[in-house]
Order: C-alpha cells, then sequence, then structure tokens
C-alpha cells in the first residue's frame, strides 16, 4: 500500500500564502534554476550520446574513403598520412588534433615567409586562398573537407563534439583579447555557424561574434539544424581553400 505525502495539496497552499513575496519570489527564482539546470544537463547528455553514434557510424561507412585517402597523401610525397596539432578546447584546455595532410611536409617552416600574405587582416587566423604549400591532393580533399575527417576520433573521445566553435592554434589562442575568449565556453566542433556561411571568406570578428551567438542558444534542434546545412556547404565548398 502507497504511504501519504507528508503534506496535503490544501497544507502545500496554505503554507505558500503565509510564504512573504519576497519568499515566493526567491522560491520561484530557486525552482526555475534548478529545472534549468536539470534540461541542460539532460541536453548535454543528448548531445553526447548524438556525438557518439553520428561518430561511430560515420566511422564506419566512411573507412573504405579514409583508406582510400590516406593512401593518396602517402603516394603523394612519402611524407606522413597526417598532420597533427596542438588545438584549444573548452575553457582552454590542449588537446591533439589530427587531419589528413593537405600541405607539403616542411609546411609550418614555409609559413613564416608567407605571413604577408594572410587574408585575416586581424593577424589572429592564418588564411590564404592559392597557398603554394598545399598539394594536389590536399586541394581536393581540403575542398570537400575530407581532410578533416580523422577528427571524428576526437569526438569520440570527447574532445570535440560534432557541432560547435571551430578549435583555435595556441598561438591564436595566444592574441585572444578577453573577449574572443568567450568562443572558448563551449567543447569545439567539426562544423559551426560560420563553417557553413562561408567558411575561410568569414573575418575572424565575424566568426567570433557567430561562435557566441551559438555558445548562447545552442541546443540540439539547432545542432540538427547546423549538421544538415553542412552536407550542402561541403558539396559547394565556398571559402573551403
Amino acid at each position: 500500500m502507497a504511504s501519504q505525502p507528508p503534506y496535503s495539496e490544501h497544507d502545500l497552499l496554505r503554507l505558500e500564502r503565509r510564504l512573504s513575496p519576497s519568499s515566493r519570489r526567491a522560491a520561484l527564482t530557486a525552482a526555475r534554476k534548478a529545472l534549468w539546470h536539470l534540461a541542460s544537463r539532460a541536453g548535454r547528455r543528448i548531445k553526447r550520446m548524438l556525438d557518439i553514434l553520428i561518430a561511430v557510424s560515420a566511422l564506419i561507412a566512411l573507412a573504405p574513403l579514409l583508406l582510400i585517402v590516406a593512401t593518396a597523401v602517402k603516394l603523394t610525397d612519402g611524407g606522413p598520412v597526417l598532420y597533427w596539432q596542438t588545438r584549444i578546447g573548452k575553457w582552454g584546455k590542449p588537446f591533439r588534433f589530427p587531419k589528413f595532410r593537405s600541405m607539403v611536409a616542411n609546411a609550418d617552416e614555409l609559413r613564416k615567409n608567407l605571413e604577408g600574405t594572410n587574408m585575416h587582416s586581424t593577424g589572429v587566423t592564418f588564411k590564404m586562398k592559392d597557398d603554394p604549400r598545399i598539394t594536389r591532393v590536399g586541394r581536393f580533399i581540403r575542398k570537400t573537407s575530407i581532410d578533416e575527417l580523422p577528427q571524428l576520433w576526437c569526438v569520440l573521445k570527447g574532445e570535440m563534439s560534432l557541432v560547435g566553435p571551430r578549435p583555435a592554434l595556441t598561438s591564436e589562442v595566444a592574441r585572444y583579447s578577453l573577449d574572443d575568449r568567450r568562443r572558448l565556453d563551449a567543447i569545439p566542433g567539426l562544423t559551426c555557424t560560420w563553417q557553413v556561411a562561408g567558411r575561410s571568406d568569414i573575418p575572424f570578428p565575424e566568426q567570433l561574434r557567430l561562435d557566441v551567438e551559438y555558445i548562447e542558444r545552442q541546443s540540439i534542434r539547432e545542432d540538427l539544424k547546423l549538421l544538415l546545412k553542412t552536407v550542402p556547404a561541403v558539396i559547394v565548398g565556398r571559402g573551403a581553400y
């Protein structure tokens, strides 16, 4: 037999009437805060489950393509298949970030001679439309975003998500202002708002604005919308270089 609750609905109504207006407001604020935390926690768990499910499915389905690309990169010049960088994740935590190598093996050494050609005048990020360091295979896998597929491993590890601000280089974060660091308040992602809006054609200040807007309104619905928009954005290839 079920036990009776310690207070009836009538008792609770009587107790509520005894509370002062300020006490009722405080109780209502506390209740809303608790509900917000519960909803936020549930949203994070659902987002993580989707990340794992989609990342595993993609890695299995794309395994033949990954093998073909790895072979093509290796045959280009005999260099390493993957290019590893240290990127900055949520709240400034660094992690190892892989891409299929799309440039010559000594690309980092050659960059210092190309600083004057940076298309992003702010100097925080480096983008060059006709970068001479990119190989023929590299130009194709960049245009189609295939070079980013190894990052699905980072999604499985929880260092990245499918959707979120793109992870920045350590050297870029070192130049961030306090306002710029707001984009570090979320787990970085494979795709984001400015990735589907023009990628490298979007200047850094606009990237920052779009990233902050995403962080402030992020939801499962918003993530699914951005994932769907990513497909045509990759096909068109605008800003991919």
